[in-house]
């Protein structure tokens, strides 16, 4: 795992294609911009594994 120190406004880059931007920092909160192309889903993790188990469960 790679853990990184960002500021407000400062992005991350995954590959060439997905930017993540620190949106807004408040207290323990921070908010996230993603830009991702329309073929790469982007999900909060337990949003995720809900898709997963309904996938599984159609299985």
């Amino acid at each position: 795992m790679l853990v990184l120190s960002r500021k407000l406004d400062q992005k991350i880059m995954i590959g060439d294609q997905i930017v993540i931007t620190i949106v807004e920092i408040r207290g323990d909160n921070v908010r996230l911009g993603i830009e991702a192309p329309k073929d790469i889903p982007v999900h909060r993790h337990e949003i995720y594994e809900a898709i997963r188990r309904l996938e599984q469960a159609d299985s």
